[in-house]
C-alpha cells in the first residue's frame, strides 16, 4: 500500500489521483470516480470532491493509497 501525506485537515478525492498518480489526468479520475470504480474505506464512491482525511484508504484497480496528514 502506497501513502501520500497531506499538509491541510483533509483532501479531495480528486486530487489525491492528481497527487499520486493513479489516473494520467484530471478527466480520467472524474470519469473512473463517477463509474463508480473507486472506493474509500471499502465502499464505492461516486464523489470527486469528497474529503479525504487522515487515515483514509483509497483504492482503484490495483493500486491501493492511504492518507497521512
Amino acid at each position: 500500500m502506497e501513502e501520500i501525506k497531506i499538509k491541510d485537515e483533509f483532501i479531495k478525492l480528486g486530487q489525491v489521483f492528481k497527487l499520486s498518480g493513479m489516473t494520467d489526468s484530471g478527466v480520467e479520475a472524474k470519469i473512473v470516480i463517477q463509474n463508480g470504480d473507486v472506493t474509500v474505506n471499502g465502499e464505492v464512491c461516486l464523489e470527486r470532491g469528497k474529503k479525504i482525511r487522515n487515515g483514509d484508504v483509497i483504492r482503484y484497480k490495483d493500486k491501493e493509497i492511504k492518507v497521512l496528514a
